[in-house]
This record gives structure tokens, sequence and C-alpha cells, in this order.
């Protein structure tokens, strides 16, 4: 499959520094884990849905949400950020905004100006 994303050498070198430590066991391969997590988020698919490529769904949902938990993807999010000279990082994600069928005609019953 031509169309998978795959982290760059330079990409994963900028993002190892926020990576926790491993405590034990070793992680499985953080390239691939990390590129099917943003290859799902940035597609909107289904954990179950992810490519082979990336290993099993279930090892990229653990991690996305033992990592999110943890607050490292915010980690990384703002000292990539910081990096940049940006003090605060603002993500709108689309299937977050979901508006009910009714929600057009809300203004207008409420006494809002008809568009």
């Amino acid at each position: 499959m031509s169309d998978l994303f795959w982290l760059t050498d330079a990409q994963m070198a900028r993002l190892e520094p926020f990576f926790p430590k491993s405590h034990g066991k070793p992680r499985v391969d953080d390239r691939r884990v990390l590129s099917g997590i943003i290859f799902i988020n940035r597609n909107g698919l289904r954990w179950r849905d992810a490519p082979t490529a990336y290993g099993p769904h279930k090892t990229l949902y653990n991690r996305w949400k033992r990592w999110s938990d943890k607050g490292i993807f915010a980690r990384m999010m703002a000292g990539l950020a910081a990096e940049h000279g940006e003090t605060k990082t603002v993500m709108i994600d689309a299937t977050y905004l979901k508006a009910h069928r009714t929600a057009t005609s809300l203004a207008v019953k409420k006494g809002g100006v008809d568009a």
C-alpha cells in the first residue's frame, strides 16, 4: 500500500526527546506505531481499520491511549511549538465539531438574524 504514512528519520529525531523511558519490556517499534496512529487520525479511521503494515490495531490503540492519558502527546505538541516561538497550540479536529441537523435553523427560531 503506497498511500501509507511513515515518519522520517528527521521527524523521529525531533520526537524522541519527548518519549517516556521504557520500563521493563522494550516497546515495539516507535516509528511504526506513531506512524500508524497519525495515519488513523489523519484519515478518521477506526482502530480496527489500521493497515497491517502498522502492526496490530490493539497495539496502536493501547499506545495512543496510554500516552494520551500521560500527556505525552500534549508535551510533544507544546515542545514542537516552543521550538518555533509559539506560546500555545490551538488544534481543531472536525470529528468533534458535530452539529445536529436542526442547528442551522436555531438562530431563526430564537430570534436571531435570518441569513
